[in-house]
């Protein structure tokens, strides 16, 4: 049996007043969502440990099969795993935004969280200026994709300013940015640095974009994750436009699918992902396959955007790959990991929508249509990281 995880990142939301008490999953035109539920079983899953933030990182590790209470320490260890940066263990990996706040101070805002959806052309010119400029033995800049950077505070894992809360840019769009500017003051060196590499990107760098601030958060330890063949039987990769997906793979012992052209938005490489799950399938037996478009759509609160995101997994992800595979043994968990409501423009961790279908379903769920409403009338997985098993048991796999 070969395995499919079609994650479409964020795809989760609330009934919406302008979509007539609709979902944009269900406002979306998903027939190759909806014949698979309607084939196979549809459920719930609770993503994200109780008492853990709703983030991509803990949800997707937790998808791979990985108890995210055990293993994991922060976002910026996860993306430092992508770009396979040697750290000491007692390295401190911050994710470091590029983002644009109407002034860095108490009394400012969070105006983007991506200053602008940047692009990487123009943010690598930024991040070799910042090294340049601030980078030293305390701290260096690491550049990655668009707005998605890093930054390095060495030796200060065990420090009592490691634990800092600096809250995830993208969590308090157009709101206050007070209660991390006063974490930052808990960290004098990691607040001097933040408030000159920001003073040069607002009013000394050749910049014309709309990043004037840098944002380091999600904090911790390298990231140490069991080999995921080991732990699950199963010959896997990982195909993602973003850090955060690549580094759960590396360190995991995956392979990392390079796609050309995937850019995290509605212009990605559909067909290109396509390829490439389809030719490392001919070998191997897993392929988790992200999208992010329908996510960035939650966070801008763009509901025409998110039905058409989501529209377009369906048309250029799942079907392909369903009719590639028609009258094989595969089966196909298809997803979200974690909710991003328009309502809130960030993460929710109420439990996602999914569905499992394979060769042989005796129990099919008959269900018309693939949502969240329908799915909540299927089975319940309490626990992510339990997904996964639950699959490969449900389809003859299971230890």
């Amino acid at each position: 049996m070969k395995y499919l995880f079609l994650i479409a990142d964020g795809m989760g939301d609330w009934p919406l007043d302008e979509l007539n008490a609709r979902t944009p999953l269900q406002a979306a035109v998903t027939p190759h969502m909806d014949a698979l539920a309607k084939q196979g079983i549809v459920g719930t899953c609770r993503t994200v440990p109780a008492g853990m933030p709703p983030g991509s990182d803990v949800a997707n590790m937790a998808l791979l099969g990985f108890n995210p209470a055990s293993h994991h320490t922060g976002r910026g260890p996860i993306e430092a795993a992508a770009q396979g940066l040697e750290l000491a263990d007692n390295d401190l990996v911050w994710r470091c935004n590029l983002v644009t706040v109407s002034e860095l101070s108490v009394n400012g805002f969070m105006r983007d969280y991506s200053a602008g959806h940047i692009t990487t052309e123009k943010a690598m010119p930024l991040l070799r200026g910042l090294q340049m400029r601030f980078g030293s033995p305390r701290f260096t800049f690491h550049p990655g994709v668009q707005y998605r950077h890093l930054l390095v505070q060495k030796g200060a894992a065990g420090s009592d300013e490691a634990g800092i809360h600096v809250q995830p840019p993208h969590d308090i769009t157009d709101k206050s940015i007070a209660a991390s500017m006063a974490s930052y003051k808990a960290n004098p060196p990691l607040h001097e640095l933040v408030m000159r590499a920001s003073h040069w990107l607002a009013e000394d760098a050749d910049n014309d974009t709309k990043a004037n601030a840098i944002w380091p958060w999600g904090q911790g330890r390298p990231l140490r994750l069991p080999s995921f063949e080991k732990a699950h039987g199963l010959k896997g990769a990982v195909i993602s436009a973003v850090d955060l997906i690549k580094g759960l793979g590396r360190a995991a012992d995956m392979e990392v699918l390079d796609v050309p052209g995937v850019t995290g938005l509605l212009d990605t490489n559909y067909a290109g992902k396509v390829r490439a799950a389809l030719d490392f399938l001919s070998h191997g037996d897993f392929v988790f396959v992200h999208l992010e478009g329908p996510d960035e759509c939650g966070h801008g609160g763009d509901i025409d955007c998110k039905v058409e995101a989501i529209n377009r997994f369906d048309r250029l992800i799942v079907g392909p790959l369903r009719e590639a595979l028609a009258g094989e043994p595969a089966a196909f968990l298809v997803t979200c990991d974690h909710l991003t409501p328009i309502a809130l423009k960030t993460h929710h961790a109420d439990p996602v929508p999914f569905l499992l279908n394979w060769p042989g379903c005796s129990e099919p769920s008959g269900v018309g249509e693939f949502n969240e409403l329908s799915a909540a009338q299927g089975v319940r997985v309490s626990k992510g990281h339990e997904l996964l098993p639950w699959v490969l048991e449900k389809t003859g796999r299971g230890a």
